[in-house]
């Protein structure tokens, strides 16, 4: 895949998994530290060092959420962003971001921060070495507004593949327990899109909450059709997305977002 030019103010959907498809998150300390990254990396200024809280010197969390006090100690209300996260979701084996450039070179600063904060961390926590991505990091411009408020909710549907790995084409067999499952699952920002606070301090969401109606408005669009058939969404026919000449997604086949 050829590595776009990032527009400063354009939103990107980001995406990677680990090489040879293996896990990246072993455990809920894993993730913690991948969430607190996604923070404290996310600053022009360089983290001094910004490779070296290590598994020795772990971040502090409580309870299910991460605010400025933990997500890490050296965080300063001076910072100045480098992209908005807007939505996230993290799989055992991938990750999914919705980013949006605010400064000149700033997705690219901020994803090599994070890609080699990560890996430092991990490494020496499971004393390993050599790639745990599977490459670059992976980007797709999002160029209309269905096609943003669409990729938000199959990047937020991503945990459905833990329940049910072919819902993509055959459609979610319960969709209950999936909504269940969902509003549940804490490795995403689903449920601060839906009005409970998991991560707020983390996401910047107005845009697309003004979009879609707000929190309710946003739990309809994303949990009102569970039940359909994903099947036509899946090939890149979804007429319901509003978009001329169908899909939101510009044609492209969903299971490119739906990481194995």
């Amino acid at each position: 895949m050829n590595r776009l030019p990032f527009v400063t103010n354009e939103y990107y959907h980001i995406y990677n998994r680990g090489v040879d498809k293996r896990q990246v998150f072993m455990n809920d300390a894993d993730r913690y530290r991948f969430l607190h990254d996604l923070w404290e990396f996310n600053d022009e200024e360089n983290v001094a060092p910004f490779i070296r809280r290590t598994s020795k010197n772990p971040i502090k969390t409580t309870g299910d959420s991460i605010s400025p006090k933990t997500v890490g100690d050296t965080i300063s209300n001076s910072k100045e962003p480098l992209v908005e996260i807007c939505c996230f979701c993290l799989m055992p084996n991938h990750y999914h971001l919705l980013l949006k450039q605010l400064q000149d070179d700033g997705l690219s600063l901020f994803m090599r921060k994070l890609g080699i904060g990560y890996t430092y961390y991990f490494d020496e926590k499971y004393e390993r070495s050599g790639t745990l991505f599977q490459g670059k990091f992976k980007a797709k411009h999002i160029d209309n507004d269905a096609y943003l408020t669409h990729l938000t909710k199959y990047i937020h549907l991503n945990p459905v593949d833990l329940c049910e790995p072919e819902w993509g084409e055959k459609g979610i067999q319960n969709p209950e327990m999936i909504k269940d499952f969902l509003k549940n699952y804490k490795w995403s920002s689903f449920k601060d899109y839906i009005g409970e606070k998991n991560y707020p301090s983390l996401i910047k969401n107005n845009l697309i909450m003004d979009m879609l109606g707000g929190e309710l408005g946003y739990k309809k669009f994303a949990l009102g059709d569970l039940s359909g058939d994903f099947s036509a969404s899946a090939k890149g026919t979804d007429a319901s997305s509003g978009a001329k000449g169908g899909s939101a997604f510009g044609g492209e086949n969903i299971n490119n977002y739906l990481l194995d």
